[in-house]
């Protein structure tokens, strides 16, 4: 079997304001967000390698972790993750031809024994528009808990 080629760890946090968060990490990295959206941030930094996502929590709530992911070159190498992990007797979630994070991806997720969730994705197409308000005249969020956030996954 072909190795995978993974590109970057991916690390996403929930934080109560992003403005603010941006502004903290755009010092801390020493570089600006690759992408910016109502309720989300992505900084993409090359030292090192790490694909690093800001996502709006509801307020009051203290700023945690969102889910680890493994970024990788292609949907094969997701599919070649996904087969090892349920070798492993882990039970995978996919997710494909999704849109998450204003980016077009295919996924599969599994869960440690604490509920930390871990993605292997590859992105399609990158930079999609904020979607507008869906048929409740609610705006919608990406990265919200229905996105980027495989709550139906099993345990």
């Amino acid at each position: 079997m072909k190795p995978v080629q993974a590109l970057k760890a991916h690390l996403a946090i929930q934080v109560t304001d992003v403005p603010a968060s941006i502004d903290f990490y755009r010092k801390l990295f020493g570089i600006e967000p690759a992408k910016v959206r109502r309720g989300y941030a992505k900084f993409d930094v090359s030292n090192p390698p790490l694909n690093f996502t800001l996502n709006q929590s509801p307020a009051g709530e203290r700023g945690a972790l969102s889910h680890l992911g493994i970024q990788v070159a292609s949907t094969e190498d997701v599919l070649a993750l996904r087969e090892r992990w349920q070798r492993q007797g882990l039970i995978t979630r996919d997710e494909m031809h999704t849109e998450c994070c204003y980016a077009l991806q295919d996924k599969t997720w599994v869960r440690d024994p604490d509920g930390n969730e871990w993605e292997a994705f590859v992105v399609l197409q990158d930079n999609l528009p904020e979607k507008a308000a869906g048929q409740s005249g609610k705006e919608r969020s990406c990265c919200e808990p229905t996105c980027c956030a495989p709550a139906g996954a099993a345990s």
